[in-house]
């Protein structure tokens, strides 16, 4: 299964095209930009607690067959936190002192 590649940062919604390389994500896919994880969520995600890695570029061209950018697309269904900004700092608070590899 192929990454999802969501079109903007959660927090911001910023645009975040595929091949972007200011996207950010956690394991479960959340999708932020580099500027709000490093200065509005402190490496913590928001949704999960986990921490967060650079989102891969899926190769624009299929170099093996089925396996480019046209023949799987990024989603086009934008994604927005469901929490408030005084919710997502109290989250970042408990837990960001913790590595992420020990949350």
């Amino acid at each position: 299964m192929a990454l999802e590649l969501r079109p903007n940062c959660e927090c911001c919604g910023r645009d975040l095209p595929p091949h972007s390389t200011d996207a950010r994500i956690c394991s479960y896919e959340c999708t932020f930009c580099a500027d709000c994880v490093q200065s509005v969520l402190l490496d913590v995600c928001p949704n999960c607690g986990g921490g967060f890695a650079p989102r891969p570029i899926r190769p624009a061209l299929a170099w093996r067959p089925g396996l480019g950018l046209a023949q799987r697309p990024p989603s086009t269904r934008r994604v927005h936190l469901s929490y408030s900004r005084e919710e997502i700092v109290a989250h970042v608070a408990r837990i960001r002192h913790i590595p992420p590899e020990s949350r």
